[in-house]
């Protein structure tokens, strides 16, 4: 199989607020968009992703419910996570874990989308010492 892209569809009702959320805050542009089904993506070369169905229309597969806000994670890799984690807070945005170094070697911060989603929003930096060597 060769993929042309790959992305995560979020069953919600919120799919205006997660539209404005990705393309306000994250630079994302709309793909495609109707009354049921929204598409982003952060640039027209990009293979990467989102989208949103509306909970109630026939073309969603058999199985999947509304999102709970649990058990997902997106995360967003970036070149300098301080610089977004300030922009969106002075901006206004609740973001729901602080900008932080973790252990493992990488500078975060957390907040979730209007459906409930964690973006998790990180740059890869150095370990601390000795880190990974109890799991390798």
């Amino acid at each position: 199989m060769e993929l042309e892209a790959s992305y995560p569809v979020v069953v919600t009702d919120k799919l205006i607020e997660c539209r404005d959320f990705y393309t306000r805050w994250f630079g994302f542009r709309v793909v495609f968009e109707a009354s049921w089904f929204v598409y982003l993506k952060p640039s027209d070369e990009s293979p990467h992703g989102i989208a949103f169905i509306a909970p109630d229309h026939p073309s969603q597969p058999p199985g999947p419910e509304a999102f709970d806000g649990e058990g997902i994670l997106l995360t967003f890799q970036v070149h300098d996570a301080a610089s977004e984690f300030h922009r969106v807070r002075r901006s206004g945005l609740l973001i729901d874990h602080p900008l932080r170094e973790e252990p493992w070697g990488q500078l975060r911060f957390g907040l979730k989308d209007p459906a409930g989603v964690w973006v998790d929003v990180v740059e890869q930096i150095e370990p601390e010492p000795g880190y990974w060597d109890r799991y390798t």
